[in-house]
């Protein structure tokens, strides 16, 4: 397979936050004295990939509108601070993989998380300066097929890939017509792709 760039998910792709996005979504909760059962990461892994308006309604579905409606409020700014404090995991293979591949292909990332996240992982990872451009839902409030389509544009790419780990990523890179590389070290199942990835490692065969 041919590419001339690569557009990459972030969570579940490059990244697992979700046990950092659990203390947030808790810290949350108890702050606002909502009654609700802890939240663990795997909660938070059972919706990655969703706009976190639709993951807070998932994972706090019964909780009156009001309350579900200051949650998504207050997690989105609580998330990035946590992430700060206590970080993510990088996959494995993750930055020297990236490394590698910088300066052979332009590489991107589109996510469905919102404002400020992508920047919270280029200041925790360093990896920033390997990425030529992203966008995310927080930034656009569009789906990420848009977002994909907006990144394709702006950039001239005429062949890109998209790396992701859920079937939200594989609708999107199908309905932005690009071919889509499954990162089944991830979150989700996907049956519908063009490469399917054990290891981050493996994305460099696209080179």
């Amino acid at each position: 397979m041919q590419v001339d760039s690569i557009i990459f998910d972030l969570d579940g792709t490059l990244w697992d936050t979700c046990d950092s996005c659990a203390v947030a979504w808790n810290d949350v909760v108890t702050r606002h004295g909502i009654r609700f059962r802890p939240i663990v990461g795997d909660d938070v892994r059972g919706v990655a990939g969703k706009p976190h308006s639709d993951c807070i309604r998932e994972v706090f579905h019964g909780l009156p509108h009001e309350q579900i409606d200051l949650l998504i409020r207050d997690t989105l700014v609580e998330d990035t601070r946590v992430i700060s404090r206590l970080g993510g995991v990088l996959y494995p293979g993750v930055r020297e993989g990236l490394a590698a591949l910088y300066g052979r292909l332009p590489l991107f990332i589109v996510s469905n998380c919102q404002r400020g996240y992508i920047e919270t992982f280029y200041e925790v990872s360093g990896l920033g300066a390997l990425i030529r451009d992203q966008e995310c839902w927080g930034n656009t409030g569009r789906p990420k097929t848009e977002n994909i389509r907006a990144v394709v544009e702006r950039n001239g790419l005429q062949r890109p890939i998209y790396v992701g780990d859920t079937l939200g990523d594989q609708r999107a890179a199908r309905d932005a017509g690009l071919p889509f590389a499954y990162a089944a070290y991830g979150f989700g199942k996907c049956t519908d792709f063009d490469l399917q990835l054990a290891d981050f490692s493996e994305v460099l065969g696209l080179v």
